[in-house]
């Protein structure tokens, strides 16, 4: 499960571009106030200007923290309070990272999650495997594959493995490869179809990101 967390601070001058990725993330704000930033579609500036300290939660873990469906928020920040109750946020009224750590481990304690599909969909598609191919080992209709992903991921499979295609090829760039190889890498048909997707998602070109 630890592989399902990743902790960051971020420390920014003012608007700062959010790419899509498939997680559920809670952040404590600059002021203190503790929020859930739900999957997102497509690309997003966040608000605010100071230090931001946050837990990403992967592989559709997010929901199962929370007890709430990943479609409920995708596109949305909302206050902490106002998805999990007033009193199961009563930890974090007054935020910081290590209230945020202690209130992550309570209720790490309480997730129970015996159907492996979730993290094993996710890991698929992060490196590319076909939606028909991932629906086979899950042993999941295309249907309940596309019920399920919502439920866990914020959209469906398809959408799902855009997103991702797209993280991939950025971590490709970063790495140093061309743009002609990241989009044979990552799984594009030529090169515009990377820059029609990078388009499509973050409403940039992939020169600039």
């Amino acid at each position: 499960m630890t592989r399902s967390l990743h902790w960051w601070t971020r420390d920014s001058a003012g608007p700062t571009l959010i790419l899509p990725d498939g997680c559920l993330d809670v952040i404590v704000r600059p002021d203190g106030e503790a929020v859930v930033a739900g999957p997102d579609a497509v690309a997003r500036e966040s608000a605010g200007a100071g230090r931001h300290v946050g837990v990403r939660f992967s592989h559709g873990l997010g929901p199962l923290v929370l007890g709430v469906p990943a479609d409920e928020l995708t596109g949305r920040v909302v206050p902490l309070a106002d998805v999990v109750g007033r009193d199961a946020a009563a930890g974090l009224e007054a935020g910081s990272a290590p209230l945020l750590a202690e209130w992550v481990r309570g209720r790490l304690a309480t997730v129970h999650d015996d159907d492996p599909w979730a993290p094993a969909a996710f890991a698929a598609a992060a490196v590319g495997t076909p939606v028909a191919t991932i629906a086979d080992r899950t042993g999941l209709s295309a249907r309940t594959l596309q019920r399920r992903c919502r439920v866990r991921f914020g959209y469906g499979p398809q959408h799902l493995a855009r997103v991702l295609r797209l993280q991939r090829a950025l971590a490709l760039r970063r790495a140093g490869s061309p743009w002609a190889a990241v989009a044979a890498d990552a799984g594009y048909v030529d090169q515009p179809h990377l820059a029609r997707e990078c388009r499509a998602l973050t409403g940039r070109a992939p020169t600039l990101l």
